[in-house]
């Protein structure tokens, strides 16, 4: 393939240069649809990958090496640091949520470099999940304002927000690290400071620091997702350290994100109580007063899905000692259709009031948002 062209950013940008060694990605295959190659934000992100490899595809979706190849279960990991994809987003539709958000808006992003092993997208694409990245920001963009404006003001507060509309911009992905991948996060940063009822939202296990150079003026939330670390240690691999996270929260309240908690995922085991009182101790300690005024929560118990509960077999068995556990689940169909697994309704129950207790006691200044 000739070597691309120099990028022109339609907005927030900087020149393709490439990208600072990381332990997540190292590039070594890019599958590209011709739209996406010829796209601004397509080159931008070949020019911080200018030794891969560019193969063309008839669509992100049409790569029989990554979709349904059982074999890349070996290299459930390797796939995830050495391929990436790139992509034009066809569905820009903005749907109703009222969980987290009021909105999901359309995905920047697809997949992820991360590995956490009850992770729901892999679900979808079968036995690979790398990063696919969609290029088509300025659509996606101009599609938000519009969505936005016809909204027009929030009526009333509800537990989403007291006065914004909140967008999820990454549904299927880790923004924080899509931002090492190309400038599409910060576009939308930008997108949402200009827009006063709205706010975007995403959760992260992944402390991206120069996400702080952006300047949210507080129209972004960021949701960074804590478990105990003996548990984030087996589940979330290749994420950042959970008292990274924690660490972090201060400075993105410093640069002008709301920053709220996810508890999650609550992994129900021997010593779980106690484990959870240590982390809650913890985000006592470290943060300050600050982060905690404005802090809330979403506590979010473990759903599993059995067709992952193969795919982890083949590449990480231990993970499925604490995810898979029969005698305490039972099924569930998903908002998107997928039949998971979750913990039986009297346990969960019971695990939500006893959690409710232990953040009054060590962390009381915690707002629980929801609970599911």
């Amino acid at each position: 393939m000739a070597a691309a062209e120099p990028l022109t950013l339609f907005d927030v940008g900087s020149p393709p240069t490439p990208m600072p060694p990381n332990r997540l990605l190292a590039v070594r295959r890019i599958y590209a649809e011709p739209a996406a190659l010829e796209s601004a934000r397509g080159r931008q992100v070949l020019g911080r990958f200018p030794d891969a490899e560019v193969v063309e595809v008839p669509s992100h979706w049409q790569i029989p090496e990554l979709h349904g190849n059982a074999g890349n279960v070996d290299r459930w990991v390797r796939v995830k640091t050495e391929t990436l994809v790139l992509g034009v987003r066809k569905g820009l539709t903005t749907r109703p949520n009222g969980r987290s958000a009021d909105f999901i808006a359309p995905g920047l992003a697809n997949g992820c470099a991360m590995a956490c092993a009850y992770c729901y997208v892999p679900r979808r694409k079968g036995f690979a999940n790398p990063i696919t990245v969609f290029t088509n920001i300025e659509q996606i963009t101009a599609h938000l304002r519009r969505h936005v404006a016809s909204q027009g003001p929030k009526p009333e507060p509800d537990q989403r927000d007291a006065e914004s509309w909140v967008y999820d911009i990454g549904e299927n992905s880790d923004c924080s690290v899509d931002a090492l991948v190309s400038d599409n996060v910060a576009d939308l940063v930008a997108t949402f400071r200009d827009l006063p009822t709205a706010k975007a939202s995403f959760a992260t296990k992944y402390v991206n620091r120069n996400l702080l150079d952006l300047d949210p003026a507080g129209r972004t939330r960021i949701r960074f997702s804590v478990t105990p670390d003996d548990d984030a240690r087996v589940l979330d691999v290749r994420t950042s350290r959970v008292a990274e996270r924690i660490a972090a929260v201060d400075d993105f309240v410093a640069a002008g994100y709301e920053v709220h908690l996810n508890l999650s995922p609550v992994v129900l085991r021997d010593g779980w109580e106690d484990a959870w009182a240590g982390l809650l101790r913890q985000l006592d300690d470290v943060l300050g007063p600050a982060a905690k005024a404005q802090a809330a929560a979403e506590v979010i118990l473990l759903t599993h899905n059995e067709a992952l509960h193969e795919v982890n077999l083949g590449w990480h068995p231990t993970a499925e000692e604490l995810l898979w556990r029969p005698e305490l689940q039972e099924p569930k169909r998903s908002q998107n259709g997928q039949d998971n697994v979750r913990y039986r309704a009297d346990v969960k129950r019971a695990t939500l009031v006893r959690l409710r207790e232990l953040i009054a006691r060590d962390a009381p200044w915690l707002r629980v948002r929801y609970a599911f």
